[in-house]
């Protein structure tokens, strides 16, 4: 794929030159389009979502995003309402899947993670993603949960001595911390196992060729071309002075948007979307996961522990590259409004009451204090 080009819109705001672009990795796998090329060197403006239902429950600063132009004739989607539900019906399954069996020790290290909260994110947008194309929560529920296990997975390895070595996450310590390395990693080796077979033998009223097919899109998610690419990407760029946007884009694409796409992609394929529905939730997926990140690397800087419920500062102290570290903060949170203004306006065209999920979640990601 090609790449986004970061670098022109950076250059907008004479930050970089071309020569600060990173040769160190090839860049394989990237976005197939561009969503800041149409950004201004002025502070982005919000695009107005007049067709979709008014948003009053999003998390921010004041605890509301209100959309502009908001028709107070319009019913608003209670966002809090729905995260609440969607993450007890999520959390149900999730302890009923992995339940406390022999070997318990093993058992134990998994749900450890598993159900140690979370905002359940990548879950919601699985089965919102099937619910928007037409399909009922239970057709995705085993894939909104292999979704989580994987992302757990991803947490338990990421936190390990040797990889970023991390001793909190979600404000307890990390598994190898309660269940030493080698429990920590069986963990997340039998979280990633059991997802493929989860999604295989519990999916229900889908056909086999979706269900396969989504088993594709989440085992290419998290291979070589996705998650693992990422991760050896970021280990790699750890002390190099020579990495440019593209390079970071590279490592937050796969090591972070990827999985979200999957999730979305996922529910889209299981609830019986078609060919054109998927392809455009897929890049809606692509613009919010690279937000996520994006937040992410904000918070990490402007946030304490207790704020993040995880290390806060760790990037700067393992001397990664970030957005806000070649950026800045402030064209990062600009690139961040541009990423969630181009996410929303692929969702022009759905219903607007199936969408409202979407939606908030997008603002929801875009606006998040942790």
């Amino acid at each position: 794929m090609t790449t986004m080009n970061l670098g022109s819109w950076v250059q907008s705001y004479s930050i970089f030159n071309q020569a600060s672009r990173s040769k160190s990795f090839p860049l394989p796998r990237s976005f197939p389009f561009n969503p800041l090329k149409n950004l201004s060197s002025s502070t982005p403006k919000k695009r107005s979502l007049t067709s979709l239902p008014s948003i009053s429950a999003v998390l921010t600063k004041e605890d509301t995003i209100k959309e502009e132009e908001q028709d107070p004739q319009k019913p608003s989607f209670d966002f809090k309402s729905y995260m609440v539900q969607k993450a007890s019906t999520v959390n149900q399954a999730l302890d009923s899947a992995v339940s406390l069996r022999d070997p318990v020790k093993i058992h134990e290290a998994m749900r450890y993670s598993l159900l140690a909260g979370g905002k359940r994110v990548r879950p919601a947008l699985c089965l919102a993603a099937c619910e928007l194309v037409g399909g009922q929560e239970s057709m995705a529920m085993p894939a909104a949960c292999a979704v989580e296990m994987i992302h757990t997975m991803s947490l338990i390895h990421d936190d390990l001595p040797c990889m970023d070595n991390d001793d909190l996450r979600r404000g307890k310590p990390t598994n190898h911390k309660v269940f030493g390395e080698d429990i920590a990693v069986l963990a997340g080796d039998a979280l990633l196992a059991f997802a493929f077979e989860h999604i295989a033998v519990s999916t229900v009223g889908v056909t086999p060729g979706r269900v396969v097919k989504a088993v594709g899109e989440l085992a290419k998610a998290i291979g070589t071309e996705g998650l693992v690419a990422g991760q050896v990407v970021d280990i790699n760029s750890e002390g190099l002075i020579d990495v440019g946007l593209d390079h970071l884009e590279f490592i937050h694409v796969h090591k972070t948007a990827v999985l979200l796409e999957a999730a979305v992609v996922l529910g889209a394929i299981l609830g019986g979307g078609c060919d054109e529905d998927v392809e455009k939730l897929r890049k809606f997926a692509r613009y919010i996961g690279l937000l996520f990140q994006v937040v992410d690397d904000i918070l990490d800087v402007t946030k304490s522990s207790k704020d993040l419920g995880k290390t806060a500062g760790k990037d700067l102290v393992a001397d990664k590259v970030t957005y806000p570290k070649l950026m800045g903060i402030e064209k990062s949170r600009e690139f961040a409004e541009k990423l969630k203004s181009d996410a929303l306006e692929l969702l022009q065209g759905f219903d607007p009451e199936k969408a409202a999920p979407l939606v908030a979640l997008a603002n929801y990601i875009a606006y998040r204090q942790n």
